[in-house]
């Protein structure tokens, strides 16, 4: 190496060097740009004037500042255009002059009649990568459909096999469509990238957000095609491993435990003092307890409701046999693993005027971890960064399109 060559800095960023543009709202693609930001990407949110992101406005807020926004917005700029008008058609052009990446998830169309589609996008920048994430995707006859995350989840699948057995279907207590959607969203993004920077080509990534959960959704399809069998709801319980099942201690607390291997399922029993359970015909092996699993279900929880939280902690990890507490919210912030791992990072935010707790970047990178640098940005915060000293526009354009600067 150069003497005048600098060396490299070995803590940047993954995405240090990608600019992403964020037009979409609500959860799915906003949340595929968090992890993109969170690995170091330039990511400039773009929000309805006035308004912004309708996230702003989901879920619980303190002072009247949306608690969930500054997840999702975390580590991004915000700039406030009306993409339905002329000076928003401009902005979005500008930006993706010398973006990698655009994130829409407008219906199928939309971007399209606003006259930034992406023959038009791509016009201006070859190289840059559109991920449209949409209900449906871009193609199909239900393509023009309305679709968000509880629509996805029922279609997909999910909502079929969720709940107990003779009791109503159940969806989900948060979002599971929307962000399993966002993780393949970022992922795929991620591919897109390696794929450009291998042939110099963008190209569109058209992403239905029931597609991801569908494939979760494990052995359905291929137990569907080969033998015909459709999977119902079990509660707790799976169709391919038994025990699996949550329990409740002498005390009132509740334990989730599987026994997905011969020797795991023996150790539970020892731990709970039921050696009899490993010498039943009923349940000498996983195939056979599956066949009668509510029968082992009765037996497990009689073992463990004569024992105290502690108690049944201490005798299944003296010996490593599977078990995890039922944890809350309140709980997993008190957790020593939880704290060890960091997996909760503080941050200052001066709209909410002070620290504010979250989930911290998932995965450790040995050398470019990725950071949380700032929470979501109140709405419209970067316009004169962005509009003004980044894209060229004079202080005169913007405030006579309306905005703040």
């Amino acid at each position: 190496m150069a003497k005048d060559t600098p060396a490299p800095d070995a803590r940047l960023k993954p995405f240090a060097d990608v600019k992403v543009i964020d037009i979409s709202n609500f959860l799915a693609a906003p949340m595929s740009a968090m992890f993109l930001a969170d690995f170091g990407a330039d990511v400039v949110k773009v929000e309805r004037p006035g308004t912004g992101d309708e996230v702003r406005y989901w879920g619980r807020n303190k002072n009247g500042v949306g608690l969930y926004y500054k997840i999702l917005g975390r580590g991004k700029k915000s700039v406030t255009a009306d993409m339905r008008t002329p000076f928003g058609v401009e902005v979005v052009k500008r930006l993706v002059k010398d973006a990698d990446i655009l994130v829409e998830n407008y219906r199928t169309g939309t971007l399209e009649k606003w006259g930034i589609g992406p023959d038009v996008l791509h016009a201006i920048n070859p190289g840059l990568i559109i991920v449209r994430v949409t209900g449906f995707g871009q193609t199909g006859p239900y393509k023009n459909r309305p679709g968000f995350g509880t629509l996805a989840e029922a279609y997909s699948g999910f909502v079929h096999i969720n709940g107990e057995p003779e009791r109503p279907p159940l969806l989900p207590g948060f979002g599971l469509a929307d962000s399993t959607t966002g993780l393949m969203a970022a992922f795929l993004a991620s591919a897109a990238l390696h794929e450009k920077r291998r042939s110099g080509k963008g190209q569109v990534v058209d992403l239905a957000i029931y597609e991801t959960l569908f494939t979760l959704l494990g052995p359905q399809a291929i137990d569907f095609d080969q033998l015909g069998q459709i999977q119902q709801r079990q509660g707790s319980r799976l169709p391919f491993t038994a025990p699996r099942n949550t329990y409740q201690t002498k005390d009132g607390k509740w334990v989730s435990m599987a026994g997905s291997a011969q020797s795991t399922f023996e150790r539970i029993c020892q731990a709970l003092e039921v050696p009899e359970l490993v010498k039943s015909p009923l349940f000498s092996d996983n195939r056979v307890r599956l066949d009668n699993a509510k029968a082992l279900d009765v037996e497990l929880q009689g073992a463990i409701g004569k024992l105290d939280f502690e108690d049944l902690m201490t005798r299944f990890l003296a010996i490593d046999a599977p078990v995890a507490p039922v944890n809350d919210i309140a709980q997993i912030f008190a957790d020593p693993q939880f704290q060890a791992r960091e997996n909760i990072a503080t941050i200052e935010d001066a709209e909410l005027g002070g620290p504010v707790r979250m989930q911290n970047v998932v995965g450790k990178f040995s050398e470019t971890p990725g950071e949380i640098t700032s929470a979501g940005p109140k709405l419209g915060q970067h316009n004169r960064e962005i509009l003004i000293e980044r894209l060229g526009f004079s202080e005169a354009e913007v405030r006579a399109a309306g905005l703040e600067v």
